[in-house]
């Protein structure tokens, strides 16, 4: 099958909304190809710069207002880790941010601005479309490789204010099981791959991490991804 062909998931569910932030329209007109062409998906608007993603998001009809903002880090006017702040703080639309490695000083001021994940500007639309996927259902993209590798070269040096020594102390609200869950998180996995790993349902593995995020008072995956580092439960390969 091609990576291009329409998904086959649900077709009778309201499709993801999407808004499309780039400054470079050849940037939103390939998107654009790809992503009209789901089944569970709809670009509901394009924009330019990152004022007016935040005025799109917060001045659409409810019918037009978008689940998933797809936008570019550097963009003119405001950039997207300003706009990706104002976006998370004052709607339910989601922020999946695109970046490239020249820009890596931007990703952990993202992070801490609410976005739900990256992506680099040249992933593949199967990549493009399964994170989109994951971040409309609530989940953080982490775990492509791409993304792994931006926050192995940046969580440690950044971290999440919390140091190594207050991390692992902290670890000590966790069960086993949960300290298990977390380092898979840390290393990637996705919580079918997770489930597999430790022979546990889907089902008991969201749960988990349920009780990861509130114990460790940690606001989404992604932080849960830093925090694992700070603690020391997964290391950077560099």
């Amino acid at each position: 099958m091609s990576e291009f062909a329409p998904s086959s998931e649900s077709a009778s569910s309201e499709p993801i909304r999407l808004l499309l932030g780039d400054d470079q329209e050849l940037v939103r007109v390939g998107f654009r190809m790809v992503l009209d062409a789901q089944h569970d998906m709809t670009v509901v608007g394009e924009v330019g710069d990152g004022q007016q993603a935040i005025d799109f998001v917060l001045n659409a009809p409810p019918e037009r207002r978008p689940h998933v903002a797809l936008m570019d880090i550097r963009m003119p006017i405001l950039d997207g880790v300003a706009a990706t702040r104002e976006i998370v703080d004052n709607s339910d639309t989601a922020v999946l941010m695109l970046t490239t490695f020249d820009l890596d000083e931007y990703v952990y001021s993202a992070l801490q601005a609410g976005a739900s994940g990256f992506l680099l500007k040249d992933a593949g639309p199967t990549e493009l479309l399964a994170a989109i996927r994951a971040v409309a259902s609530g989940d953080a993209v982490v775990a492509p490789s791409a993304t792994r590798r931006l926050l192995e070269r940046f969580v440690p040096s950044l971290g999440t204010g919390d140091g190594e020594g207050d991390a692992k102390a902290r670890l000590a609200q966790l069960t086993e099981r949960e300290r298990e869950v977390l380092t898979l998180v840390g290393q990637g996995l996705n919580n079918t791959e997770i489930a597999e790993t430790l022979f546990l349902g889907a089902a008991t593995v969201k749960t988990h991490i349920g009780h990861i995020l509130a114990k460790l008072a940690l606001r989404d995956r992604v932080h849960m991804v830093v925090f694992a580092y700070d603690a020391g439960l997964v290391h950077p390969h560099i």
